[in-house]
């Protein structure tokens, strides 16, 4: 049978392909009108977008650091300022070997070889394309040494920023401290945007504490820049247009510190180690606060060299100190017009009945002796001679019949054993003795029993009292107002960086100390009054003053001398001697001014203490002509509004300025 035959079937096969052809045909329809939509989207709807990407490969944003805010005293006086100055700047993104060219800066004498490191290491916690300072303050002649060989050091170049002065050198230092360098140890809790292009932070005093207020908010600039990195006008046809963001300088600070009165202090401290602290007693206005010796605020703005910080760290004189806030002493007898006032507010003592001082004391049923300062005696003493004439052996009796835990209690209101809350850290509390605290101060069972006899030491500023010249001048200014307490502040006032309005902060009032009545701070008051008119500081402070004072001599004794030896002060080592101590307020009847003065191992307190309080009183309170001046003339007076900030090309140079125990010594 034969079999059929298959014949090949072309309308279909055509059908086939023509179908095949249209779906083609509309994927390739839809794939241009895509990409024909994208072309759209990309050219037209999002044109600006891509054109500013693009021009981001060409153009750099730099940026423009805020000028720091002024430091000025209560007059107007610039205390910390600003001037231009040449630095040199790194890019870390920019730079092809960082290494090299540290090194190659290292052969320029540009940065110091054993800074290397450190500054590899914050280059690298910066972010790759921000700007970082590696050299501060360059001369002239650094400059130029660098501008020859400026082609081999990619992503460096120099800059013109502002940097800080300090007019006045190590004058008031420890409170203003100062601006450095900023490590690592800073950018972990520093806003890094903030401080892009920024070289130096605040590091100590109100410099620090009032660093967010100070630092301002940085600007911003466009470049056009080349291949190299170099900044340009153009590039070929290409003129773009550059937007600059001005920066805003940081608020300007008022302190209430007097320069002229700071300034007075400090040349009365010279060639000695200690300090003073004075007080407005009817705001807690710091007048003065000065710390000696002291050490150049500049020397760490510009970069201070591991020499030159070695050279002041090992100082045998301790120039770095703060001896204001940081420094702590026993207060030896200035502390007996609070324990007079506890006697009094206690009644545990009557102020008019008289007790005889043979020059010795001790306590009923013990041998040992406790003796007046300097051997010597006073006879029949009542409350107010004892203060005038520092009698050891009356503070004595009275401590001891006082009690140390009423000691504590009644002293603690006038800022013993705590910060007295001044607006910059660093402030240590000393320590107030009493039996609680010594029984969790000491570890051995033995040491935590309070004895009779510390109680005895406490009432003339021994043992284990301890106190800081900032606490002694708040102690001051709480017996000046009679019990009203203020807190401590150097700064009083900020003055708007953009409209030059001055913004006064309110004084900060504390619970006053209401244990004592009127008659009983009178009593206290002619104790200290006494004690400058023919007691203790007669010759050293009372002699000629055009005005009425109020003061206690204090003697703080640096090592114990033995039952059987006495204290001959030109056979002991210098730094064994004890510490002089005066605090006072003037005019005693209506006090503007309370202060606190210790001198170090310099001896009797009117011997050295009190000449410089008598030297700082009349700075602040009398006028050219030799008189008192009237109350209006020692209170702040505002400081002149400054001018609007320029505006211009190089907004970073705004507002740049020229250095416009037993055997205790009295007091």
């Amino acid at each position: 049978m034969a079999r059929g035959v298959h014949i090949k079937d072309h309308w279909s096969e055509q059908r086939l392909f023509d179908q095949r052809a249209i779906v083609a045909a509309a994927i390739i329809v839809m794939l241009t009108m895509g990409l024909l939509g994208r072309l759209f989207l990309l050219q037209v709807i999002r044109h600006e977008y891509y054109t500013e990407l693009s021009q981001g490969n060409r153009v750099r944003t730099e940026p423009i650091p805020a000028a720091r805010g002024l430091i000025l005293d209560r007059h107007g006086e610039v205390v910390a300022g600003n001037q231009p100055a040449y630095q040199l700047e790194l890019v870390p993104e920019e730079v092809p070997n960082l290494q090299t060219a540290l090194n190659g800066l290292v052969q320029l004498d540009l940065i110091r070889a054993e800074d290397v490191d450190e500054l590899r290491k914050t280059i690298r916690s910066r972010r790759p394309f921000d700007s970082v300072p590696v050299r501060l303050r360059m001369s002239d002649e650094d400059v130029a040494r660098f501008a020859v060989r400026r082609f081999e050091f990619q992503g460096l170049d120099i800059k013109t920023r502002q940097t800080r002065s300090y007019p006045n050198g190590d004058l008031a230092v420890h409170a203003l401290g100062y601006v450095g360098a900023i490590s690592e140890a800073d950018l972990a809790h520093i806003d890094r945007a903030a401080y892009s292009g920024t070289a130096l932070i605040g590091k100590q005093g109100v410099e620090s504490a009032y660093e967010t207020k100070l630092h301002g908010v940085n600007g911003s600039r466009e470049i056009l820049v080349n291949a190299q990195g170099r900044s340009v006008d153009k590039q070929g046809a290409f003129i773009p247009t550059l937007r600059t963001h001005a920066p805003t300088a940081g608020d300007d600070i008022v302190l209430a510190m007097d320069l002229k009165v700071q300034r007075t202090a400090e040349e009365a401290l010279a060639g000695r180690r200690g300090a003073l602290v004075a007080i407005d007693p009817n705001n807690g206005d710091v007048i003065a606060m000065t710390s000696r010796p002291g050490f150049d605020p500049n020397l760490f703005g510009r970069g201070i060299t591991r020499d030159e910080y070695t050279a002041l760290k090992d100082d045998i004189d301790t120039p770095l100190l703060d001896r204001a806030m940081r420094g702590v002493y026993p207060p030896g007898s200035t502390v007996k017009p609070v324990i007079a006032l506890a006697g009094l507010a206690y009644h545990v003592v009557d102020p008019d009945q008289t007790k005889f001082c043979a020059g010795q004391f001790h306590l009923p049923g013990s041998a040992h002796l406790y003796r007046e300062g300097k051997g010597g005696h006073h006879g029949w003493m009542n409350l107010v001679e004892a203060i005038a004439k520092s009698c050891d052996v009356y503070f004595y009796g009275l401590a001891d019949t006082i009690g140390v835990d009423r000691i504590a209690s009644f002293m603690a209101p006038f800022g013993f054993g705590q910060p007295t809350g001044l607006d910059i850290t660093g402030e240590l509390k000393g320590i107030l003795p009493s039996r609680e605290w010594k029984a969790s101060y000491f570890k051995r069972p033995a040491d935590k029993m309070w004895f009779p006899g510390e109680t005895v030491n406490f009432g003339i500023g021994q043992g284990y009292l301890n106190v800081t010249p900032l606490q002694m001048a708040h102690y001051a200014s709480v017996l000046a107002s009679r019990g009203k307490v203020w807190k401590p502040r150097l700064v009083t006032a900020f003055r708007d960086s953009l409209t030059g309005e001055l913004h006064p902060l309110a004084p900060i009032r504390e619970p006053d100390v209401t244990l004592a009545t009127s008659e009983e701070w009178d009593r206290v008051h002619a104790g200290m009054v006494g004690a400058v008119t023919h007691g203790t500081a007669a010759l050293a402070v009372g002699k000629n003053a055009a005005y009425s004072i109020a003061g206690k001599t204090g003697t703080a004794q640096v090592f114990s001398v033995g039952q059987n030896e006495k204290y001959n002060e030109k056979t002991v080592a210098e730094r064994l001697r004890d510490h002089s101590w005066f605090i006072a307020f003037a005019p005693a009847e209506q006090p503007r001014i309370a202060l606190a003065v210790i001198v170090e191992n310099g001896g009797w307190g009117a011997s050295a203490a009190a000449p410089i309080a008598r030297k700082v009183l009349d700075s602040y309170l009398l006028g050219d002509d030799g008189k008192l001046k009237p109350p209006e003339a020692t209170t702040p007076l505002t400081p002149p509004p400054k001018a609007a900030p320029q505006q211009g090309p190089l907004p970073d140079q705004k507002r740049a300025t020229t250095p416009p125990t037993s055997n205790q010594q009295a007091g």
